[in-house]
């Protein structure tokens, strides 16, 4: 007799009266394939996640359409961590524990990740986390389909100092650990290319900062010393509306002071009036102006499942495309939904991406990604103005970090490390210390 304070999955159940001869019921064979759907709907970051709730669903919807996985129909089960970051881990151990979910697309902000993250590695769960970051780290459990700094921050610094010629920086960014360990990385990058401490800003603001007025003048000033200035903003959440709404009022000229965003897409652009901010810059993996037919049957496909001629597409919504599709993919080549079998699986396979060509899925859990850099129009969509030739592979350790640049992520027997120093020829785990 299992003692009352026992608990066993219905799926437990079913495996052991297998292993007596028994029949299980024929709904245990039938029982869907649960997707975990973890992103806020409420709070500071409902302005951005509460799409990529939506692009989950609808992606749901459509493999359902198409006959499901495995022969099994697959199930949303959709929480809100409401934008504070303790909850992302609760709500994570909810779908993992009691809901026994397969897998979880979810979070954007790198503190909800973080937070995460132990209770996935706990309890052996699979994250798709969509979003740039700032790499240094490489887990085992999650699958990094946003783009690490070798990805859009490097590559954006790179355009800025080549292609426009800016000298002084302002790195700008909301107070949390993406911003910062970017802003770190960019620091040191800008000054091994010659940049003096006297030509860097740095500003950090708490989440859903409202009043920029004191902090735009200070970049105003800063920008009016003759030489070439840039703001590069890592601003996350409801609080790009305020600041790009400010830098109207004062009339920032993106001819003057350009600011180049990480995290302000299309959909944060619906909550401004964007005249003011035309000539602005993005750096993204995507924009809903990628000019392909796949790209175009996404966008065909999402209004009609939102049923908003006026909906709008961006880069997290086409990394949950791609991450969605890599782990179906890997699903029917492991013929299971058990995730150490689909954590092996997913190495090495390609799917389509919305700017027509493909992404890999890489041993470090990073995925290969084109690089654009968009101009803001009057109509709040991008115009490209530059790309990198072909994709590039996301590095989980970056190169130009004491602590990092030693490290390599290799997820594949027998290495099977996530920060492998290649001087010492150790692994030291699965995050830096």
């Amino acid at each position: 007799m299992i003692p009352s304070s026992t608990y066993r999955s219905p799926r437990w159940l079913a495996a052991s009266l297998l292993s007596l001869g028994v029949a299980a019921p024929a709904m245990a064979q039938e029982d869907p394939i649960k997707v975990g759907i973890l992103h806020s709907l409420s709070g500071t970051m409902a302005i951005s996640e509460t799409v990529l709730k939506d692009t989950v669903e609808m992606l749901i919807e459509q493999q359902n359409a198409n006959g499901g996985l495995l022969g099994r129909q697959l199930e949303a089960v959709v929480v809100d961590p409401a934008s504070d970051w303790p909850l992302f881990a609760e709500k994570a151990r909810e779908l993992l524990a009691q809901e026994e979910v397969d897998v979880i697309f979810g979070n954007w902000t790198s503190v909800s990740r973080k937070s995460v993250l132990p209770v996935v590695e706990e309890l052996n769960g699979l994250l798709f986390y969509p979003v740039q970051y700032e790499g240094e780290e490489s887990s085992e459990n999650v699958f990094y389909t946003g783009a690490a700094p070798n990805q859009q921050a490097i590559p954006a610094v790179n355009y800025l100092m080549n292609e426009v010629g800016v000298e002084r920086w302002v790195l700008a960014g909301t107070d949390y650990v993406y911003p910062r360990t970017t802003n770190k990385i960019l620091e040191a990058y800008l000054k091994g290319h010659g940049v003096g401490d006297a030509d860097i800003m740095i500003n950090y603001t708490p989440f859903g900062h409202s009043d920029w007025q004191n902090i735009v003048s200070e970049i105003k000033a800063f920008g009016s010393e003759g030489k070439k200035t840039a703001v590069v903003s890592t601003i996350n959440g409801d609080a790009n509306v305020p600041f790009y709404r400010e830098l109207g009022n004062q009339g920032i000229d993106a001819a003057d002071i350009p600011v180049v965003a990480f995290s302000v897409g299309e959909q944060e652009l619906t909550g401004i009036d964007t005249a003011p901010l035309v000539g602005h810059l993005a750096a993204w993996n995507y924009f809903m102006s990628v000019d392909t037919d796949t790209n175009y049957d996404f966008i065909d496909a999402w209004i009609e499942y939102t049923g908003d001629d006026m909906a709008v597409t961006n880069d997290p919504m086409e990394a949950h495309y791609i991450g969605f599709n890599m782990w179906a993919e890997a699903v029917r080549k492991a013929g299971t939904t058990e995730v150490d079998e689909v954590k092996d699986a997913i190495i090495g396979v390609s799917v389509p991406n919305l700017t027509g060509g493909y992404a890999a899925m890489m041993p470090n859990h990073h995925i290969t990604k084109p690089v654009l850099i968009g101009e803001i129009q009057d109509n709040g969509q991008f115009s490209i103005v530059w790309e990198t030739p072909s994709t590039v592979a996301g590095d989980a350790w970056s190169d130009y970090l004491e602590g990092s640049k030693d490290l390599i992520s290799d997820w594949r027997a027998p290495l099977s490390c996530g920060n492998y120093n290649v001087v010492k020829g150790s692994c030291g785990g699965g995050e830096a210390q």
